[in-house]
C-alpha cells in the first residue's frame, strides 16, 4: 500500500514540476513589458473561412480596383447584398448570411447605395452604414484613418459582421498614400481588426492613369503596399466595343489567383419607389486566364474607343443617368485631364448638359442610345427571385 502511495505521490510531483517548467517557459515568452512570443506548438492550423470561396475570406483584406465607370461601387453593393441575404455568388455557390457594414466617402447612402443594394435583393435589416462619430469634440464625420478603434467598439456590439466595405480605401491612410511604409502603418489596424473579429474587408480604389498593359497590382492608385497587404486583389474593366465588363482576380495569397466573370451594368427603376433609379449587375459567363491577359484584351478593344479623355468621360458618365459637371472636373483632375480636354471629349461624345434652375449647377449625361435596354431589369429580378426561391426550398 505504501509503495502505491509513494508511486502516486511521485507521479503528482512530476506533473507539478512539468507545470512549473511550462509556466516559467510561458512567462519567459510573455514578459510583462516587451515583445510577446507564441510558441509554435501552441497554435493549431485552421482552414480559410470563406464567404465566397477563392474571392472573399473572413479575417482578410481585399482590394477591388478599376477605371472610373466600370461599376466598382455597384459590384461592391452587389456582393454586399449577396452576403446580407445568404444569396448566390456568380459561380453558383451560396454565401453564408451575415451583417454588412459600409462606409463611403464618395456616394450618398440614401440616393445611391441603398437603391443599388435593394435592386440587388439585399436584406436591408442586415446592412449598416457608418454615418459619423460623436466624441468629446461633438459630432463629426467618420475618418477611417483615425477612427478604427471607435469602429471596433460598435462592431463588437453588432456581433456577426461578415463584410466591411470601405470606399475609397485610400481614405484609411492618414499620410502619403504613395509611400509604402505609411500605407502599411495606416492600414495595419484595419487588417488586425478584421483578423481578430473575423470579417472580410473590401476596399475600393481606382486604376492610375496611363497604366495600360502593366501588372494589375501596379495599376492600383497609390503605393504598391495596397496590393501587397490585400490577400486578394480583384479588378474591373470595360470593353468599349461590345458594352461588356470584366471582373477578374488579379492576385491571391490564399488561393487561385486567376479567373473571373463577364458582367453587364444595368440601370433600372425600383418597382416600389417611383422615380428612384439604380445601377445593377447582371453576371454573365465565367472566364479563364490571368487578370493581366484578360485586362490586356480589354485594353486592346478599348483602343478603338477614342483617346484617353473620351474613354475616361464615357466610363464616368455610363454609370449614372446624370452626373454633376463639377464632379466630372474634380475626377478628371485626379486622373490628369485638363478642362479643355474634357470639353473636347464632351463634344466628340455628344454629351448632353442640363442646368438645374437659375442658381443650380450643370449636369452631364450620355445620349440615350448608350443606355442599357429596359429588359435587363427582368434578368436582375429573375436572379433575385431564383435566390429567394432557393432559400425558401431549403427552409421548407
Amino acid at each position: 500500500m505504501s509503495q502505491t502511495i509513494n508511486s502516486a505521490f511521485n507521479h503528482l510531483a512530476e506533473l507539478a514540476a512539468k507545470q512549473l517548467r511550462s509556466t516559467a517557459s510561458s512567462k519567459a515568452l510573455a514578459p510583462p513589458d516587451g515583445v510577446r512570443l507564441i510558441q509554435g506548438s501552441d497554435l493549431e492550423p485552421r482552414p480559410i473561412d470563406w464567404l465566397w470561396e477563392g474571392w472573399l475570406a473572413r479575417g482578410k483584406m481585399h482590394i477591388l480596383g478599376g477605371a472610373p465607370g466600370t461599376g466598382k461601387t455597384t459590384i461592391s453593393m452587389t456582393l454586399a447584398a449577396i452576403v446580407s441575404r445568404g444569396g448566390i455568388w456568380p459561380d453558383g455557390s451560396r454565401s453564408e448570411p451575415g451583417l454588412v457594414l459600409i462606409w463611403s466617402g464618395e456616394d450618398s447612402p440614401q440616393d445611391t447605395l441603398v437603391p443599388r443594394l435593394m435592386l440587388a435583393g439585399a436584406d436591408m435589416s442586415k446592412v449598416f452604414f457608418v454615418d459619423g462619430v460623436t466624441d468629446s469634440r461633438g459630432e463629426r464625420g467618420f475618418d477611417p484613418s483615425s477612427d478604427i478603434p471607435l469602429l471596433a467598439e460598435r462592431l463588437r456590439e453588432l456581433g456577426d459582421v461578415a463584410l466591411l466595405v470601405i470606399e475609397p480605401i485610400v481614405s484609411a491612410v492618414a499620410a502619403d498614400s504613395h509611400r509604402n511604409n505609411e500605407v502599411r502603418r495606416s492600414l495595419q489596424p484595419l487588417v488586425d481588426l478584421a483578423e481578430s473579429m473575423q470579417f472580410a474587408v473590401l476596399g475600393i480604389t481606382h486604376f492610375s492613369k496611363a497604366t495600360h498593359g502593366r501588372d494589375p497590382i501596379e495599376r492600383l492608385t497609390g503605393s504598391i503596399a495596397f496590393g501587397a497587404l490585400a490577400r486578394v486583389v480583384m479588378v474591373a474593366a470595360k470593353y468599349q466595343t461590345n458594352g461588356k465588363h470584366l471582373f477578374a482576380r488579379a492576385k491571391s495569397n490564399i488561393g487561385n489567383d486567376a479567373g473571373g466573370f463577364h458582367y453587364e451594368l444595368v440601370a433600372s427603376e425600383l418597382s416600389d419607389y417611383s422615380g428612384v433609379k439604380a445601377a445593377g449587375i447582371v453576371w454573365r459567363e465565367a472566364l479563364d486566364g490571368d487578370a493581366r491577359t484578360l485586362l490586356s484584351h480589354a485594353d486592346e478593344l478599348d483602343d478603338a474607343g477614342g483617346d484617353d479623355a473620351e474613354r475616361f468621360l464615357r466610363e464616368l458618365l455610363s454609370n449614372r443617368e446624370e452626373t454633376p459637371a463639377n464632379e466630372v472636373f474634380e475626377e478628371a483632375k485626379r486622373h490628369g485631364f485638363t478642362r479643355r480636354r474634357i470639353y473636347k471629349a464632351k463634344e466628340v461624345l455628344k454629351v448632353k448638359s442640363r442646368k438645374d434652375g437659375n442658381k443650380g449647377g450643370w449636369f452631364w449625361s450620355l445620349p440615350k442610345d448608350t443606355h442599357t435596354p429596359e429588359d435587363i431589369e427582368d434578368s436582375i429580378q429573375k436572379s433575385v427571385t431564383s435566390s429567394v426561391s432557393s432559400v425558401i426550398e431549403v427552409v421548407i
